[in-house]
């Protein structure tokens, strides 16, 4: 990944940052002016951090894209896989109707210029998704019920079928994230992915000291692009676990659901 900001508070990726009509980032811990398990660059308003340090943040945020006037598309998630679509009808809405569009969303695409679709992820796998061809945007958070309910393939699926998108014509990132080695699970947890039919060799191991199963939730994502038709060469992976590199990242395994997280964000420009 690249630095996107002096001080890291926001990342990029290379294969995003070749295409000057968008812009997109990650953003990390540092650099904000949160505390304690929301130190300090959380710009999330849906995991309990006060308003204020979390509106401070969010206009540092916007100065760091170089575009102030943007649009954050902040949807309030649920571990589903309910994918929010942000167009004409969702921008001449009102603000309190636009938060209903946004409730219970886990994805989210538009076409519009101008408006920063998000998700917020401490652990679970933040995707952004570019349709070069098309010029749509997507944001997915994956964690690993939206990942068994194939959030990624239905988001996909979506812009097939409102923008005709085809995958040799998508370009993906799939962003910090707990890793395999970090992402011990239980018995339940591992027979939902093996009852929807993932392939089990693929994403998963059984540690050989505790017999505990972990999950790959990267590649159990991974999978689902390239089944639809998006080249590898189209994917890049962060390779960051955000348990091991806590100091940089949230991790809601470190610090518990009561701390900060990551922003994940794409946008086609206006300028």
């Amino acid at each position: 990944m690249i630095s996107l900001t002096t001080d890291k508070r926001m990342l990029g990726y290379e294969m995003l940052s070749m295409y000057p009509n968008i812009s997109h980032f990650v953003t990390t811990r540092n650099g904000g002016s949160g505390t304690g398990n929301y130190t300090s660059f959380n710009c999330s308003p849906y995991c309990g951090d006060e308003a204020e340090v979390v509106k401070h943040n969010q206009e540092l945020l916007r100065q760091g894209l170089s575009q102030p006037d943007a649009q954050l598309i902040i949807p309030r998630q649920t571990h589903g896989a309910d994918i929010g679509v942000i167009d004409e009808v969702f921008l001449n809405s009102s603000e309190e109707e636009q938060r209903k569009l946004l409730d219970s969303k886990d994805a989210v695409v538009t076409n519009q210029k101008g408006c920063c679709v998000c998700v917020s992820t401490a652990d679970c796998v933040p995707l952004l998704l570019y349709d070069q061809k098309q010029q749509v945007v997507a944001a997915v958070h994956a964690g690993w019920r939206s990942t068994v309910s194939c959030i990624v393939a239905k988001t996909l699926k979506l812009m097939q079928e409102v923008y005709k998108t085809k995958g040799e014509d998508v370009v993906v990132t799939i962003g910090p994230s707990i890793s395999l080695i970090s992402f011990e699970v239980g018995e339940e947890v591992y027979k939902a992915f093996d009852v929807v039919g993932f392939d089990m060799n693929r994403i998963s191991y059984r540690d050989q000291d505790s017999g505990k199963p972990h999950i790959n939730l990267q590649e159990a994502n991974r999978m689902q692009l390239i089944d639809f038709g998006i080249p590898q060469s189209q994917i890049e992976l962060a390779n960051i676990c955000t348990y091991i590199n806590h100091e940089d990242f949230f991790s809601a395994r470190r610090l518990g659901i009561d701390s900060g997280r990551m922003l994940s964000g794409i946008m086609i420009r206006t300028k």
